[in-house]
């Protein structure tokens, strides 16, 4: 089951902001021994989110999606959800039951009445509403919901609170996955050499350890190192020992220059 990150906002797109779901998302998933599989980014365009959304649900990946589940009229991702699904948007009885309650706090904390009828809290129902079948995704923050529907996980885009969410939904239902695939990496840096010159040599070693992936960085080199590639295999870790002696082996023979990582 692969995993896919979606990330939604205009204010991501535009520069506005500096998107940091994506570094944490992989520090999450590289902590319980898991990996991201893919990643998009979107703006707040309710077509385009919908038909993202009808895909990913075709698909059956696990999918994390930040961003666009407020109640402001460019938060689109709780009708988009619904739409991609062809079901009702409806109004979730505990996710109305916490806002309410976060309502109450929010009054007692500042000595004033509540009015949870005026138009204002009504309003702010909107972000229990969503599709019809939607599951609660716990926020510790404010204790305003997100929401699942199958393996596609919907919380805010502000960090604080969607990373705890994030991790609940990791820890909650799929403690099972973790550490299940270990995995080994092992590098060199290849020093004044060309990419096309050691492709044979890429090919040949996924070709002979399929288990692995090789992966190819190049550098123009800085002011510390010269132009150089970062070469290395990846994957299973027996055969990512036995993938890098050999890697090794053929750049000696070749007589390329290279150091271990």
């Amino acid at each position: 089951m692969a995993i896919g990150l979606i990330i939604i906002g205009d204010e991501i797109l535009s520069g506005k902001r500096l998107d940091q779901h994506f570094p944490k998302v992989l520090q999450l998933l590289a902590a319980r021994g898991l990996q991201l599989d893919w990643a998009e980014y979107l703006g707040d365009d309710p077509a385009r989110i919908t038909a993202t959304l009808k895909r990913t649900f075709a698909g059956g990946d696990i999918v994390f999606c930040c961003g666009g589940i407020g109640a402001t009229p460019d938060d689109h991702t709780r009708r988009a959800a619904a739409d991609a699904l062809g079901r009702p948007l409806a109004l979730h009885p505990q996710g109305k039951a916490n806002i309410q309650q976060r309502l109450l706090e929010m009054g007692a904390e500042s000595g004033q009445a509540v009015d949870l009828e005026s138009a204002e809290n009504l309003h702010r129902l909107k972000m229990a509403e969503f599709a019809e079948g939607a599951e609660l995704i716990p926020n510790p923050y404010n204790k305003i919901a997100g929401f699942a529907l199958g393996t596609h996980y919907f919380v805010p885009g502000f960090p604080v609170m969607a990373w705890p969410m994030l991790e609940w939904v990791l820890d909650t239902h799929y403690a099972h996955l973790f550490n299940r695939a270990p995995r080994a990496e092992r590098a060199t840096l290849v020093f004044e050499a060309a990419e096309s010159a050691l492709t044979p040599l890429m090919l040949a070693l996924e070709r002979q350890f399929p288990l692995i992936k090789v992966f190819s960085l190049p550098s123009v080199g800085d002011a510390r190192t010269r132009r150089h590639i970062e070469l290395g295999v990846k994957g299973e870790p027996a055969q990512t020992e036995l993938a890098f002696a050999v890697l090794c082996a053929e750049l000696q023979r070749l007589e390329v220059e290279y150091t271990e990582i």
